[in-house]
């Protein structure tokens, strides 16, 4: 037998109805189990345009690399800077796995025969990028152990994240 749970009890979304009232933003850090990661020639315009017109909010972001937005808790978009030359696919998406995962991801990936490979974030993750038939870069993205004294620590306290504050660590 298959258990399974009312998966309304962690949706932010309300209830349908005329009275339905929009959930408050969600500034609280979590692991987010999947997230739209999407490349921008103009990450200042990209930003102010899904701020100033779309009603998400700047929950972190490291200089000239990325930006993390919000709205309702699990919407989250992740803004990074252009990536060069490279014919970039049209859509991305990014899945949450756990580190020990990943070489299990890549034999996998192997088999079905593509050559991919790991590689380390600036935020404190192991990812595996690859881009699929339908030409969309799927991200399986998992978090490392946080080291403050790390690159990557560095990097996340310069931002907020990490720090002593109770609200990002």
């Amino acid at each position: 037998m298959t258990r399974s749970s009312d998966a309304f009890e962690i949706s932010p979304v309300p209830p349908p109805g005329p009275d339905a009232v929009a959930p408050p933003l969600f500034r609280g850090i979590y692991g987010m189990p999947m997230f739209v990661t999407l490349s921008t020639s103009d990450l200042a315009a990209s930003v102010d345009f899904w701020t100033r017109g779309l009603g998400f909010f700047e929950l972190f972001g490291i200089p000239g690399r990325m930006v993390h937005l919000r709205r309702w808790a699990f919407q989250d978009v992740l803004l990074v800077a252009g990536e060069g030359n490279e014919i970039v696919p049209t859509s991305r998406v990014s899945f949450a796995c756990v580190l020990g995962q990943i070489p299990e991801i890549l034999a996998a990936l192997r088999e079905v025969g593509v050559d991919a490979d790991s590689h380390d974030s600036p935020w404190n993750t192991r990812d595996i990028d690859v881009v699929t038939p339908e030409n969309v870069r799927v991200t399986f993205t998992a978090a490392k152990v946080f080291d403050p004294d790390s690159a990557e620590g560095r990097n996340l306290r310069s931002v907020g994240i990490g720090t002593d504050n109770g609200h990002h660590d």
